[in-house]
């Protein structure tokens, strides 16, 4: 039995497509992490249940239209000087007004955020002072009252090329698609060309309950250290997995 539901709905003319619809994460195991094993004598991340749950926990959005990007190219102005631009082709992008008429919640344009809405932040230099791309989410979010959902790229699991600026926000009340900026992987690709294509995985939902929360800081005497880590010793597999980790599930 489930006592909390999370409701992906979107327009019905996407809708009606049935395409890239929101999975549980659980599907989108990567294969590398499949094909290990964890033994006595060859003790892998497989073991790791902490591991296992950032990739099984909550649900996956997809890239909803074809992304063309040119970041960080060298361009030249009106006067001849060079300098570095950046360009986005979506597909869909040359029709702005059907979207617009249709209240299509997709990119048909240049969606961008300037740096000036992040002015110090680290993301500017990832991002080679360029401004950002805005991927448009076809989806509107509805959770139960009293939970959020924290927005991330998919843990242990990202494209190597992009990733969302991570966000929470109260999905039990806000009544609208929820739209994510994303910060280009300047590190790896100083100059980037490439299509990210329909359907590609950008996006963990992971819905969580609103508490309040008081911080306690406090010692732990030696006997109670001791105590944990001879309890910890006795077995050479799997203790964590067997004593405290509890399986979630999400569907």
């Amino acid at each position: 039995m489930f006592d909390k539901e999370i409701e992906f709905s979107a327009h019905e003319d996407y809708y009606a497509l049935k395409e890239d619809y929101p999975i549980p994460i659980k599907s989108n195991i990567p294969e590398w992490y499949k094909k290990l094993e964890h033994t006595i004598l060859n003790k892998t991340v497989k073991g790791c249940m902490p591991f296992l749950d950032t990739l099984t926990s909550g649900y996956l959005l997809k890239i909803p239209q074809d992304f063309h990007v040119r970041h960080n190219v060298d361009n030249k102005n009106e006067k001849g000087e060079e300098f570095k631009d950046s360009f986005q082709t979506f597909g869909l992008h040359d029709q702005s007004q059907f979207l617009h008429a249709k209240y299509l919640n997709l990119n048909s344009g240049s969606d961008i955020h300037s740096i000036k809405q992040v002015e110090g932040s680290p993301f500017i230099k990832k991002n080679k002072n360029l401004p950002f791309y805005k991927i448009v989410n076809p989806w509107k979010i509805k959770t139960s009252k009293g939970y959020s959902c924290l927005f991330v790229p998919p843990l242990n699991n990202s494209d190597d090329r992009f990733s969302i600026i991570p966000g929470i926000v109260d999905t039990d009340t806000f009544p609208n698609e929820i739209n994510f900026p994303i910060i280009i992987n300047g590190d790896k690709y100083p100059v980037l060309e490439t299509t990210i294509k329909k359907g590609t995985p950008y996006v963990q939902v992971i819905p969580f309950k609103r508490d309040l929360w008081k911080m306690i800081i406090k010692s732990r005497t030696q006997k109670e250290i001791q105590n944990s880590r001879l309890f910890f010793g006795l077995k050479l597999l799997n203790i964590y997995k067997d004593k405290y980790w509890n399986k979630k599930s999400w569907k």
